[in-house]
């Protein structure tokens, strides 16, 4: 492994770790320990993996059937870590519009008293580290954005369930970016924010995905982006509007919720579009999200010809 890749695999900084050592992980693969902050990649084979970084960081302890929503039992082997990939393939992504107090406020609009919905494609999903690349009909004049989010994935499918049981039925939490071209989200979006929010690359995820056992309580987490090492915005969960339990039982009375589904509870304020100037993602930027307790997604960003 080069010296570049082993920087990038350990810059997914701050993973939480298992309280015991992965040395007696192993010797119990045939207990019930399971892993708690779950990463995809390719090992060095090639295959696709699944497990829980040693504290080395270049190595993971591999889960049952390699399904970071399956039963998270250690298999007692590991592997070589050769590329981070996003920590699950949803079966669908929905996003929430207008979820956080300040942001409704920074961008002159009322709370909303219903969860404001949206879709994006799962063509959008990109890896840790994988290119934000800003598309032609998006680069001229500049207006492709960042927004910092709380990714929740469901591990079961669910339908008409109350807010009280609402949390049985998550998987895990990520750190999402849910990048967004303005003028197609406005003025080209013909009243709607899909096309907008789902160019290819445009839902950076990763770059772990933390179990409810380290993430008991959603609303209690401070979120962050950074641009180019500077703090861009700055927030907790706890201003959400509509808390990912209410969001969960909201969307399962429109329909059945199937097993793998994302859903992007919203941003912050600091937005790029909110601020005097404005500021754009451009090729060349470093996008970075953070979430407290489980780490930094940190992405590039290029231009669509450079690709």
């Amino acid at each position: 492994m080069s010296s570049l890749l082993r920087l990038l695999c350990f810059r997914s900084t701050s993973l939480p770790r298992l309280a015991m050592s992965f040395s007696s992980c192993r010797s119990a693969s045939s207990s019930n320990v399971k892993a708690t902050a779950l990463t995809r990649f390719v090992d060095e084979n090639g295959a696709i993996r699944c497990g829980q970084r040693t504290d080395d960081g270049i190595t993971a302890l591999l889960v049952e059937d390699d399904d970071p929503l399956g039963s998270l039992r250690f298999t007692g082997e590991t592997a070589t870590i050769e590329k981070l990939l996003a920590p699950v393939v949803p079966s669908q992504i929905l996003g929430i519009g207008l979820n956080y107090r300040k942001h409704a406020r920074e961008t002159n609009q009322a709370e909303p008293k219903f969860p404001v919905l949206f879709t994006k494609g799962v063509n959008a999903l990109q890896h840790p580290h994988g290119p934000v690349v800003i598309p032609r009909i998006a680069s001229d004049p500049p207006e492709v954005d960042y927004e910092c989010e709380l990714a929740v994935v469901l591990k079961e499918a669910c339908c008409n369930v109350t807010e009280t049981e609402a949390l049985t039925f998550v998987g895990g939490y990520t750190c999402a970016n849910d990048i967004s071209a303005r003028r197609w989200q406005g003025a080209k979006g013909g009243g709607q924010w899909c096309r907008a929010k789902t160019f290819d690359t445009f839902c950076p995820l990763g770059p772990v995905l933390v179990t409810p056992e380290l993430i008991p309580d959603p609303q209690t987490l401070d979120i962050a982006t950074y641009l180019n090492g500077e703090q861009v915005q700055k927030s907790n969960t706890s201003d959400m509007i509509f808390s990912v339990a209410n969001l969960i039982s909201q969307l399962s009375q429109d329909c059945t919720l199937p097993k793998g589904t994302l859903i992007l509870t919203g941003t912050s304020e600091g937005v790029g579009f909110t601020r005097n100037p404005p500021i754009f993602l451009a090729p060349g930027d470093m996008v970075e999200i953070e979430i407290e307790r489980i780490g930094k997604l940190v992405n590039p960003v290029v231009s669509a010809s450079a690709i």
